[in-house]
């Protein structure tokens, strides 16, 4: 306990040299902390008095001299697909994909060139994707393989038959395989043959929530229709399908709320709804019916990028929750006839195509697939691969993807890499003499003929 202030201490001497015997009394003082205190240089400043402002040397901002990109032009730049380079050599020998030769067992393991009038069809429909190597090579042509010859037998037997039949069709396979040039040469074989070719080239931009939507009346489960996609959609279709649609008129009465002249032909009449977006969706249901009646071509229905529809999309309903992608209009269009719900009365093919980069998880889409190649190898009962019980699943796509045919596209054989690479070689993109070994090294590097992979090591990465 700390001594009163009262209480005296004694000194053992004073400071006047008094005898040891002489006791000095003196007061006590408690010991005074020291203040704190530090130099004039070491002080910080106080704060700025109000009213005035500290001087700040900041650099200038940059300032930039380009104008800012006009809305859209980023958009038009990263799809932008280059078919022609100047710069590459010409093929010497190189001949022109024709009717004649698209079945023929002669045309494996060959080059073709795309025809002008195919070449602006497919554009139309934006067939050619940005990451495929068009821009390297002269002009556009694709190698003729295996599966090639199959799809146009297919084609040509569903062309031959008398009762009109809808073939229902899934290209799978790795990535890099080559499924979305499969289309593309599907598409080049219908616009030879004179069909009518309707292709949705990228399901992803119909389910990212990119494109305005809106509640269609009436509808259980509610449908919603995109109305700027399908005004587009009718501009392609009208485009590509040009030579044929003009020769089509109207046929039948049709419920709009604009007048239309009875004898307007189809192409004319797809570009009504790619003018008004409200009378986009009703037009393109009164062309289809029109496209669907007796006596017209058969119809190539497509889509590329399957895996993005076989779930739900990024859109939110009314109550806060995912749209699934099967109840936006035109995705409900397409899967109604992928399903064979509903068929195409004057024959054709409904082709669709997976995707193996930037996929979203589709366990129903991967199930369906193996129970394909299951029944391929004569599987039955319990050897087919059935879906877990106990896991949730999306059961709309699961009886939409019933019964589906599967189309495996693999690596190419050891004979249609030789084949591309000649044509690199010829191309002036390759600079080494194509022989066995050249073959067999680029084959196998490319894990077993994956296409992609065979492009990216034989062009792409320089030795």
């Amino acid at each position: 306990m700390p001594p009163s202030r009262g209480i005296l201490a004694v000194a053992t001497r004073s400071s006047t040299g008094l005898p040891k015997s002489q006791w000095d009394v003196l007061p006590f003082r408690p010991a005074q902390p020291a203040s704190f205190s530090t130099t004039a240089c070491l002080a910080a400043s106080g704060p700025p008095r109000k009213g005035k402002k500290a001087i700040r040397n900041l650099k200038a901002a940059r300032q930039s001299a380009g104008r800012p990109p006009a809305p859209g032009e980023r958009k038009a730049l990263r799809k932008r697909v280059v078919l022609s380079n100047t710069n590459a050599l010409e093929v010497s020998g190189l001949e022109d994909l024709d009717a004649k030769a698209i079945g023929k067992e002669s045309s494996r393991c060959q080059m073709f060139g795309l025809p002008g009038p195919v070449v602006d069809s497919l554009r139309a429909v934006e067939a050619f994707k940005p990451t495929q190597g068009w821009r390297m090579f002269r002009s556009a042509s694709v190698l003729w393989r295996e599966q090639s010859i199959r799809l146009a037998q297919i084609m040509t037997d569903l062309a031959k038959l008398k009762s009109p039949e809808t073939r229902r069709m899934v290209l799978a396979g790795e990535k890099g395989t080559g499924k979305s040039v499969m289309l593309l040469q599907a598409m080049a074989i219908a616009f030879m043959k004179k069909w009518i070719v309707i292709n949705i080239p990228d399901a992803k931009d119909l389910t990212n929530a990119h494109t305005e939507y809106a509640p269609v009346p009436g509808t259980s489960p509610q449908q919603y229709i995109q109305r700027s996609y399908v005004a587009n959609f009718l501009a392609q279709i009208a485009k590509a399908n040009a030579g044929v649609l003009s020769q089509l008129q109207l046929s039948m009465q049709h419920d709009l709320s604009i007048p239309v002249q009875s004898n307007i032909s189809l192409d004319r009449f797809a570009d009504l709804g790619a003018k008004d977006l409200d009378l986009a969706w009703p037009i393109f249901l009164s062309l289809w019916a029109e496209l669907t009646g007796p006596g017209r071509p058969p119809i190539l229905f497509t889509l590329d990028n399957l895996n993005f529809i076989m779930r739900h999309s990024e859109y939110l309903g009314r109550d806060l929750k995912p749209v699934h992608a099967h109840d936006l209009s035109l995705v409900r269009h397409f899967v109604d006839h992928l399903s064979g719900a509903r068929t195409l009365p004057n024959g054709g093919l409904v082709m669709a195509a997976t995707t193996g980069s930037n996929k979203p998880s589709s366990p129903i889409l991967d199930l369906a697939i193996r129970q394909s190649e299951a029944r391929i190898q004569g599987l039955t009962g319990e050897a087919v691969p059935q879906w877990d019980p106990y896991r949730p699943g999306d059961e709309r796509s699961l009886q939409s993807m019933a019964d589906l045919e599967v189309f495996d596209i693999k690596g190419l054989s050891r004979d249609e890499a030789r084949g591309i690479l000649e044509y690199y070689a010829a191309s002036g993109m390759l600079r080494q003499a194509v022989d066995q070994r050249l073959v067999a090294e680029k084959w196998t590097i490319s894990g077993g003929g994956i296409i992609g992979e065979l492009e990216r090591g034989a062009l792409r990465m320089r030795p």
